[in-house]
Formats: C-alpha cells, sequence, structure tokens
C-alpha cells in the first residue's frame, strides 16, 4: 500500500466523511490521479447532472443496493466541487456544511425556534417557502 501524507488508505476499513474529503484531496493532489486533477466546476456539471439521474433511477427502480452506491457518487460530485473550490481560495466543504446546517436551522423554526410547530407536511412546506422567501427578501 502507498501512503499519502503520511497515511494508508485501505479499501474495506471503515471509512468517515471527514476521510472522504482526505480521499478527493489525495486525488486532486501532484501525486494523485490525472483526471480527477483536470476536473473544473463546467467539467462536473455533466457528471453532476448524469449521478443524479442515476439515483433518480434507482428510486424509481427501487433498487436500493444501488440507490446506497449512486447517493455515494452524487457526495463525491459535492465533495469534487468543494475542494475545487478550495484551491481557488472560495470555500471547502466544511463551509458547505456550515451553511447547510445553518439553512436547515433557519428554515425549521418549528423544530429548532420557539414558534407553533405545524400539524401536516404541506403546512410544514408552507413555513419553509415563507422562510425562504424572507431570505429572498433579505438578499
Amino acid at each position: 500500500m502507498k501512503k499519502h501524507n503520511g497515511k494508508e488508505y485501505i479499501e474495506k476499513e471503515k471509512h468517515d466523511v471527514a476521510e472522504l474529503v482526505e480521499i478527493v484531496d489525495v486525488l486532486r493532489s501532484p501525486d494523485g490521479c490525472e483526471w480527477d486533477r483536470a476536473q473544473d466546476f463546467n467539467s462536473m456539471k455533466k457528471c453532476l447532472k448524469d449521478e443524479t439521474e442515476e439515483v433518480l433511477s434507482a428510486i424509481d427502480n427501487k433498487d436500493y443496493k444501488n440507490l446506497q452506491e449512486e447517493l455515494g457518487d452524487v457526495l463525491l460530485q459535492v465533495v469534487m466541487n468543494s475542494q475545487i473550490a478550495k484551491e481557488q481560495g472560495l470555500f471547502d466543504f466544511n463551509d458547505v456544511v456550515q451553511t447547510l446546517c445553518e439553512k436547515l436551522i433557519r428554515r425549521h423554526p418549528h423544530v429548532f425556534g420557539d414558534i407553533e410547530k405545524p400539524t401536516t407536511p404541506e403546512e410544514s412546506l408552507k413555513l419553509w417557502k415563507m422562510v425562504k422567501e424572507i431570505e429572498k427578501q433579505r438578499k
């Protein structure tokens, strides 16, 4: 096994999101993969579209084993685009996670705040859209 940054990455061992981010960083490093290194936001657009379509197909076919794999492929698109952004000094994966967590908390004031909890999915969606509209007006 080849070491990267003093660490061996072994296929069948337990992995987590932090290690996924490390692996993508290695893939885009000078010692990494030429294809991965050559990617940019524009070249990744088709990959993201294709992987999203494969997720939808797995759901339609109730192929949950394939769904697991395809969701991983979509996650790779997020991590890869985040790595490209990091290399350009724009943001990194942790910034994406932070922004998402803030949005989820903000758009669920009935769960994380003190407003009355909607009683139906439709009411919850209406609240989500209302908070989103308020966000738009503030920008």
